[in-house]
């Protein structure tokens, strides 16, 4: 047989023929690049499983890019094209092509020292599972809500304390909420109030909305944003702003807040914590927050806002969160408009509770077609993605939020394409919470007419 016939007839041609060093050594080269990629794919596999355990691959699709400012507009139809995925954590972060200037800012550390390193906490936390109660509807629905929550499992309210319209509640001892009169009776007596509350095992959070405020603009004008002309801006409801810029402004946000803190509150949710979203009566004009504007971001400008808050409520006992839209947990561009980082926030704040309602998402985010139709998917898709921002903070040296989000428990008859919300699709949300991992929630209805049968009964939770 020829030598080079042993190659055809592989059954006698090979029977007892030794290997080639080359052949052996190509052998060789093989198994070591199998092992290496499969060490590679173990450490992936363990990294992303300490992100979310039981994740399923397919659930958990990067969401479409899309601004938050298209995601609620018109019909809901938004043009999702011309974005691309920005480098940041896991990729979630989106921008346009040609702005990345600024997600540096989104993902700024804390300085080189432990933040509040001296303070020793001693609150204690509440898995809340609770409501929302209006001023505007305070005297009238608060008997039902306590019912509410007493045949229910349910142990937290929400109560405006700083309305949408820049009134407070009760007569808290704030000067400069007494010079814009902005202090009401709503509440009669509040220590009265939170007695009972307390006495019934109640979770109490006071609402705060900060920068809208159509009240404070008739004393403290300065403290405003204006527009380029030299006239305060009003948004599309005609309410004024503070400027976030503006130190004086954060002075007044925090009295209020340490005011609800030292009356007993339990804690203080900050809501409309960010820079303003419509042109309102811009018309051809810009919005003027001053000089600083050239030298700090408005992710900056937030979050240091925030700190500082923190560092002067948290020492009083009470807990420190903060509403923010859904779109920010994966979008810079939402993030850098607003001036909300929710990985940013996070080292500052105790609760995150972003507001992930279906019905204010885009149309075929999170690959779904009509969100508002799909209410555990959305919701379980956000909490898993706050899980993977969130993943990079390191808590065991610094502060890291708890997250706490809003759902939906009303019907957002107003967008094309939505579901008449009911017993399945609210429990179908808070389903989605549990199994993404988190443990509190709380629910939106701001005609305070709440799911019951969507409730477990008391004891049962």
């Amino acid at each position: 047989m020829r030598k080079s016939d042993m190659y055809i007839d592989y059954g006698s041609g090979r029977g007892g023929r030794p290997p080639s060093f080359g052949r052996v050594l190509a052998i060789i080269l093989v198994v070591v690049l199998a092992c290496g990629i499969g060490f590679g794919g173990y450490i992936a596999a363990k990294y992303y499983s300490g992100v979310m355990k039981e994740q399923d691959p397919d659930a958990a699709t990067s969401p479409t890019p899309t601004s938050f400012a298209e995601a609620m507009g018109g019909d809901g139809e938004a043009d999702l094209t011309g974005a691309a995925a920005e480098t940041g954590i896991y990729g979630l972060w989106y921008s346009p092509k040609e702005d990345t200037e600024d997600v540096e800012s989104i993902y700024d550390n804390l300085d080189e020292e432990v933040w509040m390193k001296d303070f020793v906490d001693t609150r204690t936390r509440v898995d809340s599972r609770g409501i929302y109660l209006s001023a505007q509807k305070f005297n009238s629905k608060l008997e039902d809500a306590l019912k509410l929550i007493e045949s229910t499992e349910l142990n937290t309210v929400v109560v405006d304390i700083k309305s949408d319209y820049g009134s407070i509640s009760y007569q808290m001892n704030s000067p400069i909420a007494k010079e814009a009169k902005a202090l009401s009776w709503t509440i009669s007596d509040v220590h009265k109030f939170l007695d009972r509350l307390h006495g019934m095992g109640i979770y109490v959070i006071a609402r705060v909305v900060t920068m809208k405020d159509p009240v404070i603009s008739k004393s403290r004008p300065d403290l405003c944003i204006y527009k380029t002309d030299g006239q305060l801006y009003k948004d599309n409801t005609g309410y004024t702003w503070l400027n976030p810029y503006n130190e004086e402004a954060w002075d007044y946000i925090i009295e209020v807040c340490k005011c609800c803190a030292e009356d007993g509150f339990d804690e203080v949710n900050l809501d409309y914590i960010r820079f303003p979203t419509d042109k309102g009566n811009l018309g051809a004009e810009g919005y003027n927050y001053g000089d600083i504007v050239n030298e700090v971001s408005k992710i900056d400008a937030i979050s240091n806002g925030i700190k500082r808050l923190c560092e002067e409520v948290k020492p009083l006992g009470c807990f420190v969160s903060c509403d923010l839209f859904g779109a920010v947990i994966t979008s810079s561009i939402d993030a850098k408009i607003v001036g909300q980082s929710y990985y940013r926030m996070a080292q500052y704040l105790d609760y995150l509770c972003p507001m992930v309602y279906p019905s204010h998402y885009a149309n075929g985010y999170y690959n779904l077609d009509y969100p508002d139709c799909h209410p555990y998917e959305l919701v379980y898709n956000a909490m898993l993605d706050s899980k993977k921002v969130l993943y990079m903070i390191d808590d065991t040296v610094g502060n890291k939020a708890q997250v706490r989000p809003w759902l939906q428990d009303f019907t957002a008859s107003w967008v094309k394409h939505h579901l008449d919300y009911g017993k399945k699709e609210v429990r179908d949300q808070i389903q989605a919470v549990y199994d993404s991992g988190y443990k509190g929630w709380l629910l939106w209805n701001a005609g305070i007419v709440y799911t019951k049968d969507a409730l477990l009964p008391a004891g049962s939770e």
